[in-house]
């Protein structure tokens, strides 16, 4: 045993002056060639920006078949609670869970790591464009978040890392209240800083000047989305955006350019991947309820948003052959509706959404020109600002004009507004400014959702869908993720409660 004890002393006085040893060559060893050192901000920015359209999960199970059908765009002949839970009010678990379960960990993370790291206690704080920037995109969907719960984490919100495991649920009043300050001084900030962003900003390829456009208009929506609840800050927020400067044109429109490639998950429109045949929402047709608004008003739109036919053609294109799917009916129960007694596919009798809007590489729409016109007109409504009959007329026009970025054979010329206009004049009501909005927000049905329960318009015909869980009417709000409401003891205290479909959120007066 002493001898073992002798010979592990006499090693171990070898390997001292061994450890000791700090040279450069001995550290490169421990340097991985192959990995980067340090991340790069503007790649996660890049990242973020991508992952606020998310893929067919999230649009397929909230995007289209919750908010789309709900505002009775689209409509589907599915009951089981799967592909036709928002048409006919029915619960689905993965759609009532799919925006809080996926974005928070998704684009919310990735951009506020960025914010961290560019802020004053990061490691690159002179980055102030960037910072600004991903403030901004961070606020699109986290407006739709608040917009879809109520009172969300917030404040507290993806801080792991700082040892805050349970975030509390900020009220949906202090969000708004935070958001617009910080899009106020986003707005006052981009294109000051010394930092490039170049193409990393894959919406305007680092323009700031369109920047400073989109910030100002997404601040005009969220001053407008409180206007009723809060006319005094919608009032203050509504006069800074419009004095700082707002989209004027569908140039400036704010939408993501996507890929076919690499795969479904992946730089693809998830929207349009949702609606591709044998996928989540592709029962999914258009409700009577635009078809008709459409064929009524002799709207030019109708020719670009519906066809008849199977996804692969051939198409019935004239507007007398284009009909809507009422919502609310099941396989079995149209067949009453249509006096036929045999199963019939939807697609053959009702018109689809124009399978030239659902390319994987379409452009995924956040915020659009027209909205911004309809917001000013009834801005002017308010007294906020004036002209209403010319931004309510410029609106209209830009979301007739504006598909052309979906296919270039999309073009509604000057003279089918101006003959629209001139048969559909405009009466100085916000009754006629939310229709418009209704109908400019097509396949941005986020903000469709919001905007209808916000004014009430258009008026819709509910359905009562049996076992559906709202009492037949249009869901104020989705559920809580079900995680959530197991193990995060602040959503009891703080979230908005009763936990319903019922339930509205704050800044809906209704």
């Amino acid at each position: 045993m002493k001898y073992l004890n002798k010979l592990f002393i006499i090693a171990l006085a070898f390997m001292i002056p061994l450890s000791g040893c700090n040279t450069e060559e001995l550290q490169e060893l421990n340097i991985d060639k192959n990995s980067s050192n340090e991340l790069d901000w503007k790649f996660l920015f890049t990242q973020g920006t991508l992952q606020t359209a998310e893929n067919r999960y999230v649009n397929g199970r909230v995007h289209l078949t919750l908010c789309g059908s709900l505002i009775q765009h689209t409509a589907t002949l599915s009951g089981d609670g799967d592909y036709g839970d928002g048409d006919k009010y029915l619960y689905n678990l993965d759609a009532q869970n799919a925006y809080m379960q996926r974005m928070y960990t998704g684009p919310l993370k990735t951009l506020a790591e960025v914010i961290k790291q560019t802020g004053p206690d990061g490691l690159n704080p002179t980055w102030t464009n960037l910072h600004h920037m991903a403030q901004v995109v961070y606020m699109i969907p986290m407006h739709i978040m608040t917009d879809l719960y109520g009172n969300v984490p917030y404040s507290e919100a993806n801080k792991g890392f700082e040892g805050i495991f349970f975030p509390v649920y900020d009220s949906q009043e202090s969000i708004y209240s935070d958001m617009l300050l910080k899009l106020e001084a986003a707005a006052n900030s981009i294109g000051n800083g010394p930092d490039e962003v170049g193409s990393a900003d894959i919406l305007f390829n680092g323009d700031f000047a369109q920047w400073k456009k989109f910030t100002n208009s997404l601040m005009l929506r969220l001053a407008m989305r409180v206007s009723e609840k809060n006319p005094a800050l919608g009032e203050e927020f509504a006069k800074k955006a419009i004095a700082g400067g707002v989209m004027e044109s569908n140039d400036d429109s704010a939408y993501l350019r996507m890929a076919d490639g690499p795969d479904e998950w992946l730089n693809q429109n998830g929207l349009s991947r949702a609606l591709i045949p044998n996928d989540w929402g592709a029962d999914n047709v258009l409700s009577q309820t635009i078809v008709d608004r459409l064929k009524s008003t002799g709207d030019p739109r109708l020719g670009i948003f519906a066809v008849r036919g199977p996804f692969d053609g051939p198409f019935l294109t004239d507007a007398a052959d284009q009909k809507g799917l009422p919502n609310g009916y099941d396989g079995l129960t149209i067949l009453d509706f249509l006096g036929e007694t045999e199963p019939i596919a939807a697609d053959s009798v009702f018109s689809r959404i124009n399978p030239l809007l659902l390319d994987r590489s379409d452009p995924f729409l956040l915020l659009n020109y027209p909205e911004v016109e309809l917001l000013l007109a009834e801005a002017a409504l308010k007294g906020w600002t004036t002209d209403a009959e010319g931004h309510y007329n410029a609106g209209v026009r830009g979301a007739m004009q504006m598909w052309s970025i979906f296919d270039d054979s999309f073009v509604a010329s000057d003279a089918d507004v101006d003959a629209y206009l001139l048969a559909n004049p405009f009466n100085d009501t916000e009754e006629m400014v939310g229709n418009q909005m209704w109908l400019a927000t097509f396949m941005n049905w986020y903000e469709a959702f919001s905007a209808y329960r916000r004014t009430g318009f258009p008026q819709l015909q509910e359905v009562n869908y049996p076992g559906n869980i709202s009492g037949g009417k249009i869901f104020k709000r989705l559920q809580y993720y079900t995680d959530e409401v197991a193990g995060n003891p602040n959503l009891q205290s703080t979230g908005t409660t009763p936990d319903l479909v019922t339930t509205a959120v704050w800044w809906d007066v209704d």
